[in-house]
């Protein structure tokens, strides 16, 4: 009977030890996917973390703010959060979405003076419907 016990107990260790390593695993995984976003007023107050070389902006493309340079795929504008506004230069194509006034998710570089992107990311709001798909 004890014997019994005994290959319970061990299959029941061995099934919490693979849980809690499958558990670890997981929680590890999703933190280093994890991503946030740093707001103008953040980056202009030194809130970005040291020793990263990268990292998101987050905000809203300022009006009147979006400047393409002709015969170039280089854009500038300005991404606000209401408080502050910081300058981003971008060379590529920019999503379908991105216009000034919405809101918009940028990855890059800030170098003391402008935040030089090297993706830039559109967001929709929730009434957003992809063209040709109509209600």
């Amino acid at each position: 009977m004890s014997n019994v016990r005994t290959h319970r107990a061990v299959w029941l260790a061995a099934i919490v030890v693979v849980a809690l390593g499958f558990g670890i695993a997981l929680v590890k995984v999703f933190n280093e996917n994890l991503v946030f976003f740093y707001t103008p007023t953040q980056i202009l107050g030194g809130e970005v973390p040291t020793g990263e070389k990268t990292y998101r902006l987050g905000g809203m493309v300022e009006t009147g703010s979006v400047q393409r340079e002709a015969d170039s795929l280089k854009v500038r504008f300005v991404v606000s959060d209401l408080n502050s506004k910081v300058p981003v230069e971008f060379n590529g194509i920019v999503p379908d979405l991105f216009k000034e006034g919405t809101g918009v998710v940028a990855d890059g570089q800030w170098d003391g003076t402008t935040f030089v992107a090297s993706e830039v990311l559109a967001k929709h709001d929730e009434e957003y419907m992809p063209p040709g798909v109509e209600q």
